[in-house]
């Protein structure tokens, strides 16, 4: 049974987060775990695994998009210029927001596949010009670089309140897409394409898998909900910056991989994804609660990634030379 569980994508992330949750509480105290503590991480995790999951898939896939660190200001900005400076309605500002991730998103994801240059590449151009579109016509448009907004009642309950001990609404939105993805990736035949995809592109293609549409959508997928939570964070803080979202690069990466994603692709599941999100929140705040030096945040990221890729391999191995016994019994 437990040879079982360890030949399992998010065996790894598990065993992480069990790891943290213990030594941040040990050094932590119990403030690390108490209400207003627990919010803390937690809705670090849900404006990072909003996004991380998408990401994941593409990784799973055998792409990347490390445009998300410009569509997450983009959004933000999106919303504050239609909403805070002309005073649009919320819902038009809304669907100009995931307009343009959608509009970035097939770029992204038409680009890769007619041109066959690697995403990476791709989206680090894309990454870069939408930077300086939203700088561009920020400037041109409001004549400043941060706007401020002020949202009806209804859209501050949806997008951008907190709720009992400083906790996000965004928290809720992430259970409930992580519970969609974990559908779709395990339980629906497109999860099945995405991990053909990841292992062999031209057989999955010669299988007669929609490659191209299925890249294109994750694409789509992943700039929509990089522009979400750019658009939430707006609703949330009453204004809108340029100069935010960069870090979301690294720390989706970081989060997928943690999670027992490979960067390779072909291996990967929503469940990881999911630990290995917490996990990265539970670092990323975790050390305030403790005597550490703040510092030391980075080495403990940078060991976590380490450990997890090795560990992701080990588990992927297992997998491969794993051959069920007679009877079924593993």
């Amino acid at each position: 049974m437990f040879e079982s569980l360890l030949r399992r994508p998010e065996a790894g992330a598990l065993l992480g987060l069990i790891f943290v949750a213990i030594f941040f509480t040990v050094f932590g105290g119990k403030l690390f775990l108490s209400p207003a503590g627990a919010a803390s991480w937690l809705n670090v995790a849900a404006n990072l695994g909003i996004i991380a999951i998408p990401i994941g898939f593409l990784m799973i896939a055998g792409e990347l998009d490390i445009s998300i660190g410009s569509m997450v200001p983009a959004g933000s900005m999106a919303m504050g210029i239609a909403c805070g400076y002309f005073d649009l309605p919320i819902w038009v500002g809304i669907v100009i927001t995931m307009g343009f991730g959608v509009m970035i998103g097939l770029i992204n994801g038409y680009m890769v596949v007619r041109t066959n240059v690697p995403s990476l590449i791709v989206t680090l151009g894309t990454l870069f010009f939408t930077a300086g579109l939203t700088l561009f016509l920020s400037l041109v448009l409001t004549g400043n670089t941060a706007v401020s907004l002020k949202a009806p009642a209804w859209a501050k309950a949806t997008f951008g309140d907190f709720y009992g001990p400083s906790l996000q609404v965004i928290v809720f939105w992430w259970l409930a897409v992580s519970l969609v993805y974990f559908y779709f990736l395990h339980f629906s035949p497109w999860g099945n394409w995405v991990f053909a995809m990841g292992g062999d592109k031209t057989s999955a293609r010669n299988a007669g898998i929609p490659i191209d549409k299925l890249t294109i959508t994750l694409f789509v997928l992943s700039s929509v909900s990089a522009a979400f939570v750019g658009m939430c964070q707006t609703i949330l803080f009453n204004s809108a910056q340029v100069s935010t979202g960069m870090s979301f690069i690294f720390n989706t990466i970081i989060s997928v991989v943690i999670g027992g994603v490979l960067l390779t692709g072909g291996f990967g599941s929503v469940v990881g994804i999911f630990f290995g999100t917490i996990t990265f929140a539970m670092v990323n705040q975790g050390i305030y609660f403790t005597d550490f030096d703040r510092n030391l945040s980075s080495l403990i990221v940078g060991l976590m990634l380490l450990v997890a890729v090795l560990m992701n391999n080990t588990f992927r191995e297992m997998a491969l030379r794993y051959t069920p016994k007679k009877g079924g019994k593993s």
